[in-house]
């Protein structure tokens, strides 16, 4: 199993929530956040912004679907070629997961 922690735009959310679901991939933790990348915040007129509204999308998949995740992510965060700010997308081993209620484990 992988874990995908893909951090977007927050205008960009609905259409990446929207892609995954028609492709069946329904299961996903979101979460609003704040904190800059390599553009160290942004100016806007005489105000500095250092910390920049994101959402933080989490996803565990089986491996084998982790690289077409990706894809649809990318295809629907992207604001443009080489445009700043559109997030970055970290893929993580799982070692496992319980779920809860039932003590089912998946490995």
């Amino acid at each position: 199993m992988k874990m995908i922690r893909a951090i977007i735009r927050p205008e960009k959310v609905s259409k990446v929530l929207n892609e995954l679901q028609e492709a069946g991939y329904s299961s996903v933790t979101k979460m609003d956040v704040v904190g800059r990348g390599r553009q160290r915040g942004v100016k806007v007129g005489n105000v500095y912004y250092e910390q920049l509204e994101k959402e933080l999308l989490m996803i565990v998949c089986k491996a084998e679907d982790s690289d077409e995740i990706i894809k649809l992510i990318i295809k629907n965060a992207k604001t443009g070629e080489g445009t700043f700010g559109d997030g970055k997308i970290f893929v993580t081993d799982v070692e496992k997961a319980i779920t809860i209620s039932s003590g089912e484990v998946e490995a």
